[in-house]
């Protein structure tokens, strides 16, 4: 219902209430019973044991299972006991994970109000803001919390911060008056006589009548889109699903063939079982869940150190492919902060340089600095700028804090770098009366008396305003008749500044005589001096614009989506490179009107959307993700945390951000710098590289092992390995160089690349023929070590066996260095990896003592081998890495394709 609209009688009668006595205890108690509690309502969470077991509803896991049964029935227990420690252990690390906490809610529910001061039978009481129903009066000022959405009935100089629906951060002056004549929806930071729950009042007061409570108020609306939000899955989980599909079938079907081809064959039921089991936990790389959880985990270290936390794990590879980076402006690539940036006066025109509230910075008239003390017109216009004026900063450490109102805040600090301070300025002067501001006037006033006991006036307001109430102008250093000519010249400096988005702020002043009424603003704003006029803006954070050029070097496009005026936010987005000049801007009332298919085919080549809703955020986000996009959403108030639970990667400020943002992000960024997000970019893209190297070692391996116990199978030959040898290769042997390999560095051309399609496969751009080549070569020298030790010792199986364990390992080891590179062994320094150097060691230390150490022997079914022997497995196992180096069996550089399109899963060339 637009209680925007209505007028207030209008809104009492909706809400059968009266604004004079309000409601009884009895009527009140009623509402609650209808309606309920003025409370955000939190959806049903799973029990912790209900997380852990999902751990293992996962085909792959469910496979596992079976193989430990049947290993349990085949009398082979340390095999059964080692798969369900592997299981279990996986299943820990998934369920603490997924346990990390879902704290939205909690979060937005500290943002109501816990007290509010409500009329009940005509009388004011204070009571807890879970009690207020429709219909309530309620009456708030400077520093409250709104409790409920509230119509606004009364208001004196009223202003609401409402950055945490709005993401602005200047304060909304607030009006009563019906707004009439709006056909269509008018935005939130548009609706000047409603007050939001959670919002806070930063001056002034008022009185409302609650005309929304709990999941019905514009937050509770943000509460129910963010346990609604659809969390995708991510591409590397997808992939990952993708993987273990073809695996378990691969496993289950050879499996199936081989104890029944052996069972026909006559061989007893028990071997063939076993070796049916033996093939499964062949087929599956058991270690790969955990290998990918440690290269992720370890990317998050990597990424601490650049100023980034990770929140789930996943994330730090989708940012990696991310297309789309929505960006909101205010305080993610501005400051947040209200800067002076020019200065007129007398047909002067001086620049202001500094960052935010800081005290130092530079006032320059073209190319020369000048010094304001020196200035008399801009001298007078920043004294008087701070005179008038409510706001202070504070140090705090090495950095300064606002207190007050940020448009004020500005004002203070340009005074404060030309070296005049509030602080001094109460010492000169004191102010006997202040006429604060308001909507109708559009001004505010001091009266000021001096050391020698003068009075004069000082005020500052907009300009329009301002200049219709002057008489005369300081122009130069000198008092002059405000003529039509300096009129015009005051018009084109007004027009001038509001065209680069400034936010103008006029200062006036006038001498009063002794005589001088100073009871009412009537009596003294009016026949002023016109001062000057002060440009001001929330200025982009310095680091932003070189961010988004090599984002866009990489392939990725920077969306800024904003609840700013357009004209701000094109200003803005220009400045940083964002916009360019045949880029699209759309406002968030163009939005509300679009179906699904208009606004699909509008984001394509829209970059900035202005005074957009939280809904909208969301639209925009879905309709990106409908077209392919992998979208990053950024964001610091509670109006962004749907968008960016939604999204595919969201990302929050650490310092600005609210609770709810941070808690519905995959990533949060400890300085608050977009310059951030590119180098999580370029670390997620290198944490796939890596994830697709030890995917290409560990299947290798895989292939190897099926391969060997297959044709031993076929060729009639007694099993080359038992199944305890291979959970060895795969979870040790395996598992130390997989893990090291996802420490690789960077190749330095990964920044150059255009994003990964969300749809490219894990075997994508020839891995899988690697995977096979070296699979087959592997599986092969193993079973000729293996025919060989077993024709010189054929009464000693065991003997080899371990021989052709031994081989298997090896090769895979030397294998390893291969696969750091897409070309061939020799591309990459092979000890440019000190941790892959270290991890196969510790491998081959690990080898020689189930070998050789006694009491591991008959658990792994090993023998010592002979000198002689360890020539033959050494030649054998270079094989599969040096034959042939630089052919197709290597991977040959691939030839640069063409980049394809995707649109709707669709392929356009």
């Amino acid at each position: 219902m637009n209680w925007y609209g209505m007028r207030a009688h209008e809104v009492e009668e909706r809400t059968n209430t009266n604004v004079k006595v309000g409601l009884t205890e009895k009527e009140a108690e009623g509402r609650i019973k209808k309606f309920g509690t003025n409370e955000l309502e939190e959806a049903k969470r799973p029990s912790a044991l209900m997380v852990f077991l999902a751990q293992f509803k996962d085909f792959m896991v469910l496979v596992l299972f079976g193989a430990t049964i049947v290993s349990a029935f085949l009398g082979e227990y340390i095999d059964s006991i080692a798969i369900v420690a592997i299981v279990i252990i996986n299943g820990i690390l998934g369920f603490f994970q997924e346990r990390k906490a879902e704290k939205s809610l909690e979060a937005l529910k500290e943002l109501a109000a816990p007290q509010v001061t409500v009329m009940r039978n005509g009388k004011w009481v204070k009571a807890p803001s879970k009690a207020l129903v429709l219909g309530d009066i309620i009456k708030f000022s400077s520093g409250d919390r709104i409790g409920a959405d509230v119509r606004l009935v009364e208001a004196s100089s009223l202003y609401i911060e409402e950055s945490a629906l709005t993401g602005e951060s200047v304060p909304v002056q607030k009006k009563v008056e019906a707004l009439q004549g709006q056909e269509q929806e008018v935005a939130i930071g548009d609706q000047k006589n409603m007050a939001f729950m959670g919002t806070m009042i930063t001056r002034g007061s008022g009185t409302g009548v609650v005309v929304a409570t709990g999941m019905n108020t514009a937050m509770g609306q943000i509460a129910n889109m963010l346990q609604n939000a659809e969390q995708m899955e991510t591409p590397l989980q997808r992939r990952l699903e993708q993987l273990g599909k073809i695996l378990i079938i691969v496993a289950l079907i050879l499996t199936a063939l081989v104890v029944l081809a052996g069972v026909y064959q006559g061989n007893e039921v028990y071997h063939m079982f076993l070796a049916g089991v033996s093939l499964a936990v062949a087929a599956i790389p058991e270690g790969l869940p955990a290998i990918v959880t440690v290269a992720l985990s370890l990317g998050v270290q990597r990424m601490i150190k650049k100023r980034a936390i990770v929140r789930k794990l996943p994330a730090v590879e989708t940012l990696g492919c991310a297309s789309v980076i929505c960006s909101d402006k205010t305080g993610t690539m501005t400051q947040n902060k209200m800067m002076v940036t020019h200065m007129w006066s007398g047909g002067e025109l001086w620049k202001v340089t500094g960052q935010g509230y800081e005290p130092n910075g530079s006032f320059m008239k073209g190319e020369i600095e000048v010094n304001p003390a020196k200035t008399k017109a801009l001298y007078q216009l920043l004294t008087f700028g701070s005179l008038c004026n409510n706001a202070n900063i504070i140090q705090k450490k090495k950095t300064y804090v606002l207190d007050g109102d940020p448009t004020e805040g500005a004002l203070v600090a340009a005074a404060m770098k030309a070296g005049i301070t509030r602080e001094a300025l109460k010492g000169k002067f004191e102010i006997i009366r202040e006429f604060p501001f308001d909507s109708t006037r559009k001004m505010m006033s001091v009266i000021v008396r001096d050391r020698e006991g003068k009075k004069f006036i000082v005020t500052k307001g907009a300009p329009d305003v301002l200049l219709q109430m002057s008489q005369t102008i300081l122009w130069g250093d000198k008092q002059q008749p405000l003529s039509e000519l300096y009129r015009k010249e005051v018009q084109a400096a007004i027009h001038s500044l509001g065209s680069q988005a400034l936010r103008t702020i006029a200062v006036a002043f006038k001498p009063l005589k002794v005589t001088d009424s100073i009871e009412h603003e009537r009596d003294v704003e009016k026949d002023f001096m016109l001062v000057g006029i002060q440009g001001m803006i929330d200025p982009p954070r310095p680091e932003v614009a070189q961010a988004v050029k090599e984002c866009k070097e990489a392939g990725i496009r920077t969306v800024m989506i904003t609840g700013d005026h357009k004209v701000t936010a094109m200003a803005i987005a220009e400045q940083l490179g964002v916009l360019p000049p045949d880029g699209r801007v759309v406002e968030g009332v163009e939005l509300a009107n679009m179906d699904v298919e208009e606004l699909e085919n509008v984001v394509e080549d829209t970059y900035v959307f202005a005074r957009v809703s939280p809904e909208h955020k969301l639209k925009i986000v879905k309709a990106l993700q409908n077209q392919g996009h992998i979208v990053a959403m950024t964001g610091d108030g509670v109006n962004d945390a749907p968008a960016i639970k939604t999204a595919d990667i969201g990302i929050a400020m650490g310092i600005t951000g609210t609770d709810v943002a941070k808690e519905a992000s995959s990533l949060v960024l400890l300085d608050d710098n977009f310059a951030t997000i590119k180098s999580a970019i370029k670390e997620g893209r290198n944490i796939y590289e890596n994830i697709r190297k030890f995917i290409r070692y560990l299947l290798a391996s895989n292939v190897g092992e099926i391969l060997v116990m297959l044709f031993a199978m076929l060729l009639a030959l007694p099993l080359p390995m038992v199944p305890i040898q291979i959970l060895w290769v795969n979870l040790v042997t395996d598992g130390l160089p997989a893990m090291a390999l996802g420490l690789d560095k960077a190749e330095g051309d990964v920044m150059k690349r255009t994003p990964r399609h969300p749809k490219e496969g894990v075997f994508a751009r020839g891995l899988a023929w690697k995977i096979i080549s070296r699979g087959f070569l592997i599986g092969a020298v193993t079973l000729v070590a293996f025919i060989i030790a077993y024709n010189q010792h054929p009464n000693e199986l065991k003997y080899a066996q371990t021989v052709a364990f031994a081989t298997l390992v090896l090769a895979q080891l030397i294998h390893v260095f291969d696969c750091r590179s897409e070309h061939s062994v020799f591309h990459r320094n092979p000890f440019g990896n000190v941790y892959l150097v270290g991890a196969v060691i510790i491998s081959l230390l690990l080898i020689l003592v189930v070998i050789y150490y006694p009491p591991l022997q008959p658990i792994f079914s090993t023998m010592p081998i002979q000198a002689r022997d360890w020539l033959l497995i050494g030649g054998l196992s270079s094989i599969p890495t040096f034959l042939l180096v630089g052919s197709l069996l290597t991977g040959k550089k691939a030839k640069k394709k063409k980049p394809i399109l995707y649109k709707k899963g669709l392929n356009l060339k």
